[in-house]
């Protein structure tokens, strides 16, 4: 692993619905709201933020939870935005449906990835997609230049919107890109100086639960399950000889599927043993390194009553923001959210933050 790494690992997918879904929303691309007459320049944000106020909304200013003080006055001077309120796109303030439409509102950067490809011992291998971002003005030795390592959520790839857009916002500050699946515990002597999540689902029981009431299994849960039978039956020949895929692929929820088949294949006595140890809640107290964590207490994937929000406190390495609104990878704002979204900014101002700042925090 090169040196000066930062783990910012969104963790949850944009579900590539759009054969089913876009029809539905093109309507909108060149739709005015203003009339072009009035000659009037305005900022669709501070729009939003207006209707906000005569609706008489809920919002507030995220919640800042962090067990030290010197991370929370770091990010407060480094990384403001964490202290602004959050305002939602009027029209999609709603938790399912900015889960469900960002993927097919928000821009898709064009990116070019290298690709590269290690063999490991068990006949398997580690698919890594590199962007370089050679032409970095601000770093031009590759040696030195700050790299981002991002791992996208359950059945996340490299070309989901999200990550597009973090990799075009670290392209605009210099730094280069790292894309890959899977991170092994590496301890104290790790090489990552700092890290983020987005979404993450603390406790994975809750999240199951969740999932499975009748609307988020409609909207969610069943396609999700679908996606990773699809991911594993491609793979058929590999799993037959230890797992029953027939079974596997009559799952109907997340939680079938995880029973019949990752408990199974990792070797997990039952899936409440995996759940257990698949729960990110239980590893947080042994963080050393400033993490900052975005959820929204909106989050169908992420129930607000599981968020570890007393652990927190007990770190001084872990900041967690929570926003009223924003859904699962969502964070739309703004009249028409098609470049930005407030998770963006999120990541462009923390990453810029560790990378320029990161030294104050050892001195604070």
């Amino acid at each position: 692993m090169r040196p000066g790494l930062l783990k910012l690992g969104p963790s949850g997918e944009e579900e590539e619905r759009e054969q089913s879904f876009s029809s539905c929303w093109h309507v909108f691309r060149h739709s005015t709201l203003i009339p072009a007459a009035l000659h009037v320049t305005v900022n669709p944000f501070e729009r939003s933020q207006t209707f906000h106020r005569r609706k008489n909304c809920k919002l507030a200013k995220p919640q800042l939870v962090t067990g030290g003080e010197s991370f929370s006055r770091f990010l407060q001077d480094h990384c403001p935005v964490v202290t602004e309120t959050y305002y939602p796109t009027v029209w999609c303030w709603e938790s399912r449906g900015q889960t469900l439409l960002r993927p097919f509102i928000t821009s898709k950067p064009l990116v070019q990835y290298r690709n590269e490809l290690i063999k490991t011992a068990d006949g398997g291998q580690i698919s890594l997609d590199w962007f370089d971002n050679d032409s970095s003005k601000c770093y031009m030795d590759a040696s030195t230049r700050p790299t981002v390592l991002l791992l996208p959520g359950l059945t996340g790839t490299s070309k989901e919107s999200y990550i597009l857009h973090m990799i075009h916002l670290s392209e605009e500050l210099g730094y280069r890109m790292l894309l890959l699946n899977y991170l092994g515990k590496i301890g104290p002597k790790t090489p990552l100086k700092a890290a983020a999540t987005f979404s993450v689902g603390w406790n994975t029981f809750a999240c199951s639960e969740s999932l499975e009431k009748p609307l988020n299994w409609l909207l969610f849960n069943y396609y999700l399950t679908t996606c990773l039978q699809s991911s594993v039956n491609k793979h058929r020949h590999m799993f037959v000889k230890l797992i029953d895929m027939d079974h596997v692929m009559k799952a109907k929820s997340i939680r079938e599927f995880d029973k019949r088949f990752t408990a199974v294949m990792f070797g997990y006595r039952t899936i409440d043993d995996y759940y257990t140890d698949a729960s990110p809640n239980r590893r947080l107290k042994s963080v050393g390194i400033p993490v900052l964590c975005l959820n929204s207490v909106d989050d169908v994937f992420s129930p607000s009553h599981a968020i570890p929000i007393e652990t927190a406190k007990q770190n001084p390495n872990v900041a967690l923001v929570l926003t009223s609104y924003g859904g699962h990878i969502g964070f739309l704002e703004g009249i028409w959210p098609r470049q930005s979204t407030y998770m963006d900014r999120v990541f462009k101002q923390f990453v810029q933050a560790m990378v320029e700042h990161g030294h104050e925090l050892s001195s604070m």
